[in-house]
């Protein structure tokens, strides 16, 4: 577990549970799910001491459960956002027996970009003064947003106007937003893995096998589609609640005054934008997928056309052959051009004749000739 005391102009970390409101600034108090579940009395204790509030049962509930979809939830005194972020697999750890995972990761088919769409829930709790995250086990989030925290911290940083976070609503934004960065960067490699098929389903010479990789391709898409459909109607959600707060006229409050209350709405809207990208993206990549399979199919139609064509073709030159070989293979006694000398050169002078007059027919009305691609 890892605590954080945000002010304006500096951070400090500990690893121990407030005992009581700091003079100013907010805290951060990040926990695995393991740890929040078998800690979560001495949890809502700190929430008690430092805001007055505790967390409610079904919410705790929903801070739990590593299955839970991207959703928002709000009450009067606090706000619940949870959102589902990409990740390696399942490693969840009891903290009795560390290192053991509680879930064996899944066995996914396909190429290892596939194996990247999957995904956990982040659970935010947004109080007044306290911003409570509820991540998984080695959560590479919490890491990466710390060390970029106190990254911020620093002269340089704050020469380069870098600001820090301004509350709890401000953070939780800004680490939603971050999540959200990991799904944009996906859109190159599944780009990519997705091109190399295409170039292999359109490729004329070569026989496409790799439909399973392919099916299980779809099947990811669709997936992350409803990832993203969840983690939008959230945001909305978010949004709409933002819609109501209010700023009490000379009173202090957590999100920095009418300023901070506008900040917060448009960094909501911009990681709005961002995740309607990640759908827009993820649908055309669907598109394009089901567009270049209908393509192969058609090419293969088409190629099938005219091989059937050209044996058709054939079949037509040798039909009046095989009549006339059927003919003189007829056991009548008295059959013109039988008993000459020069009989047999005649019957093949009249078919070599027939075959090449069929074939120049055939060939200039492009029954034979290959299709340009």
């Amino acid at each position: 577990m890892r605590v954080f005391h945000i002010t304006s102009n500096a951070i400090a970390e500990s690893d121990s549970l407030p005992a009581q409101a700091p003079s100013s600034g907010f805290l951060w108090i990040a926990c695995g799910r393991r740890e929040f579940e078998i800690e979560q009395t001495q949890v809502q204790a700190a929430l008690q001491a430092v805001g007055k509030v505790m967390l409610v049962d079904l919410h705790i509930s929903d801070l739990l459960n590593n299955q839970l979809p991207s959703h928002f939830d709000y009450t009067s005194q606090y706000d619940i956002l949870v959102f589902r972020r990409l990740t390696a697999g399942h490693s969840e750890t009891d903290l009795e027996h560390p290192g053991q995972p509680l879930t064996q990761p899944l066995r996914r088919g396909g190429p290892p970009v596939l194996r990247h769409i999957d995904t956990n829930p982040v659970g935010f709790a947004v109080f007044d003064r306290v911003l409570l995250t509820v991540h998984p086990a080695s959560c590479t989030v919490l890491e990466q947003y710390a060390a970029r925290l106190r990254a911020s911290d620093s002269t340089t940083a704050r020469a380069a106007g870098v600001n820090l976070p301004s509350g709890p609503a401000d953070l939780m934004l800004r680490i939603v937003n971050h999540m959200v960065d990991g799904f944009l960067e996906l859109r190159r490699e599944l780009t990519r893995q997705l091109d190399h098929w295409q170039t292999e389903l359109l490729q004329p010479s070569t026989r496409f096998t790799n439909w399973g990789s392919l099916l299980d391709a779809r099947k990811s898409l669709h997936q992350l589609d409803q990832i993203c459909e969840d983690q939008r109607a959230a945001i909305q959600d978010w949004i709409e609640a933002l819609a109501g707060w209010e700023v009490v006229e000379g009173k202090a409050d957590h999100f920095g005054g009418a300023k901070g209350l506008e900040l917060l709405k448009i960094r909501s809207r911009d990681v709005l934008e961002h995740i309607e990208r990640v759908i827009h993206h993820v649908r055309r990549l669907e598109q394009n997928a089901e567009t270049a399979v209908q393509m192969h199919f058609s090419a293969q139609s088409n190629r099938t056309n005219d091989i059937m064509r050209t044996l058709t073709a054939l079949t037509a030159i040798f039909l009046p052959l095989n009549l006339i070989a059927g003919i003189f293979g007829m056991n009548f006694e008295f059959i013109p051009l039988l008993h000459l000398q020069t009989g047999f050169w005649w019957a093949m002078g009249t078919m070599l004749l027939i075959a090449v007059v069929l074939t120049g027919l055939f060939w200039r009305k492009r029954y034979l000739a290959r299709t340009g691609r």
